[in-house]
């Protein structure tokens, strides 16, 4: 047996391993170590969902059973086209937070780099997993990261958002179990395709109960995903945390969209029998009123993380808006625009965080403050963060929207989806432009003594910024490949089929 046989299992295994050693005294007492295992372990990550993302494009859908026991009855992580894109993603994510971090923000706190490790692995873990019970244990490996992460450097802020944040997650995860209680009660396993598998074969008592898990899944993955009404920890958790945990969290709520995804879209979707599609007649409604109540939140918004935050609301409601269409043609745009989406808020969360350090008191309130010493250098990012948050051409955000109003098929869909997104985006417009205006003009007297941008923190954003014009640049291939994630996803995988791949 091969190393690239056991590629699939390495996104969880690396970031487990380099979070473990990192915790000895030896290494734990000296942060530069710390940071050199860390950009080793995301660069490893990365070369490993690339060739992840070769394999799955050139040979189909990778299983790896642990202990080599077989589906169901065994510890199953599959990768497809769309778990291997995301692993990929979360590979960079975490890279560039590590990055902009060893500038000094994880001088602000104790174990700062294992806790990273452990969120990766948890995140990694969630795109990979098989079966419904592992995606709860890597969703705690993840939350519980989170919550340390989310104090990190200490403060009053961070604190009462993070009691709110651990608070409505303990509920959401107790639910999380009382769901899967309920399907295996029904179902007798947890395995995705076998799941997939029984739910058509069910009776119409099971069909009931079952109906109330998968609903109760949908509540708890919403939750995850902040969308409405569970929307409202959101803006606060993200504007008060520091600023890499911010960005890093910029792929928190795709975890929950991913979740989604997985379970309603596959499981409960058209093989589901007289289950199929339950939750789209909750989904289409809820989708909307996100976008909706985000935009309002983004024109509202008093510092440019709130905003930040808001548009990460929005973009849930547009990814939420992309599931309940259903179709093979917007998930593609789906998965395209949520590649976009979180690279681009995640940018603008660190460069938020140079603003918020080169103005002083003011932050990143828009508020009249001192002008910036790199205020020309900032700018020029901001403005291409911009155009790419409102979905204006040549960036990336442009062909995500395209691509989305493009998959609307429907007539009576098409008037309400093409008017909420278009003008979520012209408020988001006005929002960012009012942004730029007090953030880069509005100065008074001499410029601040702040300190200036550490040129790692530069790369890091410059990381980010650049891979919006390469994913238009690219976009014929990376379209293909999203179109690719979108069937596998749609198709679904029984279980003879899963074993198949196994062999």
């Amino acid at each position: 047996m091969s190393l690239f046989d056991h590629l699939v299992v390495f996104p969880v295994l690396i970031p487990f391993f380099v979070g473990v050693v990192l915790l000895f005294p030896s290494l734990s007492a000296s942060l530069s170590k710390q940071r050199i295992f860390t950009v080793a372990a995301n660069l490893s990550m990365a070369v490993v969902a690339i060739a992840l993302l070769l394999k799955v494009q050139n040979q189909g859908i990778q299983m790896y059973a642990l202990g080599d026991w077989s589906a169901p009855f065994g510890i199953v992580l599959v990768a497809d086209a769309f778990s291997a894109l995301m692993i990929a993603l979360s590979a960079i994510l975490g890279l560039t937070v590590i990055l902009y971090a060893s500038a000094g923000e994880d001088k602000n706190g104790a174990f700062f780099h294992p806790l990273i490790m452990f969120q990766l692995m948890g995140i990694n873990g969630a795109f990979l997993t098989g079966d419904a019970f592992n995606l709860f244990v890597f969703f705690e490996v993840l939350l519980i990261a989170s919550y340390s992460l989310m104090i990190h450097g200490g403060g009053k802020q961070k604190i009462q958002a993070n009691i709110h944040y651990v608070f409505l997650n303990l509920i959401g995860s107790s639910l999380f179990l009382f769901a899967l209680g309920t399907l295996y009660g029904t179902l007798g396993t947890l395995n995705f395709a076998d799941m997939a598998d029984k739910i058509p074969q069910l009776s119409h008592s099971e069909q009931l109960i079952t109906k109330s898990g998968a609903l109760l899944l949908l509540a708890v993955f919403g939750l995850k995903a902040a969308m409405l009404p569970l929307h409202f920890w959101l803006p606060k958790a993200y504007s008060s945390t520091s600023t890499p945990v911010a960005a890093l969290f910029a792929i928190m709520t795709k975890v929950g969209i991913y979740s989604i995804w997985r379970i309603h879209g596959v499981m409960f979707g058209e093989q589901a029998g007289e289950l199929a599609n339950i939750a789209l007649p909750w989904l289409w409604p809820i989708a909307l009123l996100t976008i909706a109540i985000g935009a309002i939140s983004v024109l509202a918004s008093q510092s440019l993380r709130v905003l930040c935050s808001n548009l990460v609301i929005v973009s849930v409601g547009t990814l939420l808006v992309t599931i309940s269409l259903n179709s093979v043609q917007a998930s593609t745009a789906g998965i395209y625009y949520l590649v976009h989406s979180t690279i681009a808020c995640a940018a603008m969360f660190l460069l938020a965080g140079l603003i918020q350090q080169q103005r002083g008191k003011a932050e990143d309130r828009f508020v009249t403050a001192r002008a910036m010493p790199q205020s020309a250098k900032l700018g020029f990012v901001f403005a291409l963060l911009a155009i790419g948050l409102i979905g204006m051409p040549p960036l990336s955000g442009f062909v995500g929207k395209a691509l989305i109003l493009q998959s609307v098929t429907d007539t009576n869909q098409m008037a309400w989806i093409w008017s909420l997104i278009l003008g979520a985006g012209l408020i988001s417009l006005i929002a960012l432009s009012r942004a730029g205006t007090s953030l880069f003009w509005r100065t008074s007297g001499e410029n601040t003594t702040a300190l200036q941008g550490h040129p790692i923190q530069y790369l890091a954003i410059a990381i980010l910024v650049g891979l919006l014009p390469l994913m238009v640049v690219f976009g014929g291939p990376l379209t293909d490949y999203a179109q690719l994630a979108a069937e596998q996803l749609n198709a679904g995988l029984s279980l003879q089929q899963l074993n198949e791949v196994a062999k």
